[in-house]
This record gives C-alpha cells, sequence and structure tokens, in this order.
C-alpha cells in the first residue's frame, strides 16, 4: 500500500514541485489548498497543478481562523509599538496546527510542505535542519514544530536551490514553473502594512500623531502614529539632524518615537518569552541564534528564568526587536526559539 500524504499546495512553484517530487517517490499524493480571502487566484492554480499531476485536491476554509489567529495578531502587535512575525505565527497556528488536523482528518499519514529546510532522522530521533541552499533557508520560521510532527512531515525542497526548483518544474512541465514568488506577506495588499493596520483599526492610539523625540527628551519633530515605524528605521523620520539618527523605542502610552545614533541601536542582551523547543536542552547553554529571519547566526549563552529566556550574545547585536522570534541552533540543527521581549 502506498503511503498518503497531503501537500500544503498554494498554488506557487514549490509547493507543485514538492507533490510532483512526492508522486514521483511513490506516495499516494493529494493536495490542500487554504482559502484565505476572497482571491480565489491561488486556488485555481494549485488545482491546476492538481489536475496536471492527476491528483485529488481539496480546499480548506480557512478565512476565520487565519483572521483570528494570523491577521488579528499581526494588527495587535503593532499597535503595542512591536514588529510581527507572521510568518511564524502562520506555521504554528495553520499550516502545521489547523491544516495539519485536516490533512490527518482526510486520511493522510504524512503531511509535506514547500518549504526550504530538512528533516533527518539521526542519532535515533529525527531533527530539523537548516535547508543547503543558506540564501533559501526557512528553518528559522519552523522552530514551533515538534518532535512528534517533525516523524510526519516530508520537506522535499531542503536539499535544492531555488534555480534547481524552477528547473525542476520545468521538467516536470508544472503551469506554474515560472510563476514570480508571493510577496512577502501573503494576506497585505501590495506589502503596505500601514494601510492594512489603518483600515483594520482607524482609532488606535498607535495610529496617532505624536512625537519624536531624542534620548534626552529634545522634541525633534512628529510622526503620523507609532504602529507606522520599527526599532532600527532610519528613512522617513522627516527631521533634521547633524548626523543620522535612528529609532531605538516606541513609545505607543506616550505617542512617542525615540531617535538616537547607530551605536545606541546595539546590545549584547536581550529577553524572550514563549519559549517553544522541539527538544529542549539542559540550561544556561551556548547556541548560534537569529535574532530575524535575515540575521546572521551570532553565538549566545541561554539562560533560563521564571518566564522567560534571558540570552547573552558574545558580540552586541543591532537592532534587537521586541515581537520578532530569536531562533537557537546547534550547528546545523533547530532546537527551538521565543519571541523576543527587549
Amino acid at each position: 500500500m502506498k503511503k498518503k500524504i497531503a501537500v500544503a499546495m498554494s498554488g506557487g512553484v514549490d509547493s507543485s514541485l514538492t507533490a510532483a517530487l512526492l508522486i514521483e517517490r511513490g506516495f499516494e499524493v493529494f493536495g490542500v489548498t487554504m482559502l484565505l480571502d476572497d482571491d480565489e487566484k491561488n486556488i485555481s492554480d494549485a488545482k491546476k497543478v492538481c489536475e496536471h499531476l492527476g491528483i485529488n485536491h481539496l480546499v480548506a476554509d480557512f478565512r476565520k481562523i487565519f483572521r483570528d489567529k494570523v491577521e488579528n495578531y499581526f494588527v495587535e502587535e503593532y499597535l503595542r509599538g512591536r514588529t510581527p512575525n507572521p510568518c511564524v505565527r502562520c506555521n504554528r497556528e495553520i499550516k502545521f496546527g489547523a491544516l495539519f488536523d485536516v490533512a490527518k482528518n482526510f486520511g493522510a499519514e504524512f503531511f509535506s510542505t514547500g518549504h526550504y529546510a530538512r528533516i533527518v532522522f539521526e542519532n535515533g530521533r529525527f531533527k530539523l535542519k537548516k535547508a543547503v541552499d543558506v540564501a533559501k533557508d526557512q528553518s528559522y520560521v519552523l522552530y514551533n514544530l515538534t518532535a512528534e510532527k517533525l516523524a510526519k512531515i516530508i520537506l522535499p525542497l531542503g536539499n535544492f536551490s531555488k534555480a534547481e526548483t524552477r528547473a525542476l518544474a520545468e521538467k516536470f512541465n508544472l503551469p506554474v514553473a515560472q510563476k514570480p514568488d508571493s510577496q512577502e506577506i501573503c494576506f497585505v495588499p501590495n506589502d503596505d502594512y500601514k494601510n492594512f493596520i489603518a483600515n483594520r483599526a482607524p482609532d488606535a492610539q498607535a495610529l496617532q500623531a505624536g512625537e519624536i523625540v531624542s534620548s534626552d527628551g529634545k522634541i525633534l519633530g512628529s510622526h503620523h502614529g507609532v504602529a507606522n515605524y520599527t526599532i532600527g528605521q532610519r528613512k522617513g523620520l522627516g527631521i533634521a539632524a547633524p548626523h543620522p539618527l535612528y529609532v531605538t523605542k516606541l513609545n505607543v502610552a506616550e505617542k512617542k518615537i525615540v531617535v538616537d545614533s547607530n551605536d545606541k541601536l546595539f546590545s549584547d542582551t536581550l529577553t524572550a518569552h514563549d519559549a517553544h523547543w522541539i527538544y529542549k536542552p539542559s540550561l544556561p547553554k551556548n547556541f548560534f541564534a537569529k535574532i530575524r529571519y535575515g540575521a546572521k547566526f551570532s553565538a549566545c549563552t541561554v539562560e533560563e528564568e521564571k518566564n522567560f529566556l534571558r540570552v547573552k550574545f558574545f558580540e552586541p547585536q543591532r537592532a534587537i526587536t521586541p515581537g520578532q522570534s530569536i531562533v537557537f541552533y546547534d550547528g546545523e540543527e533547530v532546537l527551538g526559539g521565543a519571541e523576543i521581549n527587549c
């Protein structure tokens, strides 16, 4: 009997190739696509791919749960003066949460996505590891997976580069082989998150005008809402100064944005909450960590306190941002992560 596997199909080249590769490997594959808004273009593309591959295609109406668990979280974090990571939240709550369960309910023994990361079985356990292509590696956004789920998840693209993925998609004659990659935040039209937030919460205090001040309290200018700025931002401040100034703090309660010189953005410590470990190590322990998706790996020591983690870096990090995730690696392997407080 063939093993039955569900592939989360977005209508893009990565998930489409994932389905084709799994068919080639002898699985009984079916596609499942999430309906997240009223635009059914991606669903149509996923259906065409499934028809091309000769497999069944299901649609899961996740509009309500996606709005509740991802979009509302996204807006609320910005309104608190934090910078959210919707991909991390979506993977935890939706793709490898609700969709994983739907696939299981339809008889899938395994679950697959087009993420660029690897799951390998070594030394008696399944491990989540970085992709071979460092430029495409998505292991950072998958740190909320569990050991139990790793045993049921297959990620075929972890050994490929994007160029190789495109070439293989052409080889399989997939209808979406040349489809452009999706925008960074799939639910935000034109990547305009400011307008998205303003439409959802037009009267929020974080969108009200306020002052831009120096670290010693001197008023330097005005802004149009704290939620429209992020830690480390330089451009778009609209203030004049003898040297470059950067956002170092967002104060929603006082409607103030604090700016300072670049050197004030560096810190060698942070605290983080909502820690999740795929395999929990004994702490304190040294790791390599990333403080955002595009950050470099940096050596650090992690200690556990009552309800949070305290992280000490060997070298200061620039623009540590509340709301982003810090993810911990042991060599190639992801051990876990947490949400940054400060």
